[in-house]
């Protein structure tokens, strides 16, 4: 009994992370991380806009928009995609083009930017 109860755990553990695995295998998922440097004075201004009506972009795992600790000028912003499509997509929907219309004016520049194929995670 015991050994075709460990079986079937062992089998409910495997379907639970099979989602994770074949995306990390196919290598679908897409990140991106990059640093985007306000005027002086405006990150928060710059951030609230990166922030705004960032909750429906299909294909949209993690948006995560920060403040550079070190840095009183800069945002970080980490996003996770199913594919890299589905980024490239999300530029031209209405609300994306509006915050960078709004964001225009007050982007100083961009720092670092980092391709990255995610694995799984937390959130994920």
């Amino acid at each position: 009994m015991d050994l075709i109860r460990r079986q079937v755990m062992i089998g409910a553990a495997a379907l639970a992370v099979a989602p994770a695995v074949a995306r990390a295998q196919g290598n679908g998922m897409y990140g991106l991380i990059g640093k985007m440097l306000a005027q002086a004075g405006q990150r928060d201004a710059l951030a609230a806009i990166m922030l705004t009506n960032t909750q429906d972009m299909p294909g949209c795992l993690s948006y995560i928009v920060a403040n550079d600790p070190t840095d009183e000028n800069a945002i970080w912003i980490t996003e996770v995609w199913t594919d890299q499509a589905s980024h490239h997509a999300s530029l031209q929907l209405p609300q994306v083009q509006e915050a960078i219309r709004q964001a225009r004016p007050i982007i100083a520049g961009f720092g670092e930017r980092f391709e990255t194929q995610p694995l799984g995670g937390v959130g994920l």
